[in-house]
């Protein structure tokens, strides 16, 4: 299964929706898109990872590597790992706890929600 990233812009935010299977093979494309948002001058992301239905250890490396460029540039970083599907929420959010990355990030349930300027993230 492939990946799609598609972007759209919110005021000072970059909008990356990712859908498809974030793995090896498919990492570099999200990484290159994130690198993108950065060379065009735009610090703010959000991910939106709802439609991501699988990741391995290579798509949390992205998601880490692009932590800490956005961090280098003194930017936000968003996730949204919504909780439907299953009693313990996404794919993603599942993946992240159990490596214990999950409370590095800042996740949102839904995009609406992360583009607010005093939006509280959701727990760990």
């Amino acid at each position: 299964m492939a990946l799609t990233v598609t972007e759209t812009g919110h005021g000072d935010w970059a909008v990356l929706r990712v859908s498809g299977e974030l793995d090896l093979v498919t990492a570099p494309t999200l990484r290159g898109r994130v690198h993108d948002v950065v060379a065009e001058g735009r610090h703010r992301l959000v991910l939106d990872l709802s439609g991501v239905f699988f990741c391995d250890s290579s798509g949390v490396g992205v998601l880490i590597a692009a932590r800490r460029l956005i961090r280098s540039c003194r930017g936000r970083l968003r996730l949204i790992l919504p909780a439907h599907g299953t009693e313990e929420g996404s794919h993603v959010n599942r993946v992240l706890a159990a490596l214990g990355v999950r409370r590095l990030f800042d996740v949102y349930p839904d995009v609406t929600v992360a583009l607010m300027d005093d939006a509280d993230p959701l727990s760990a």
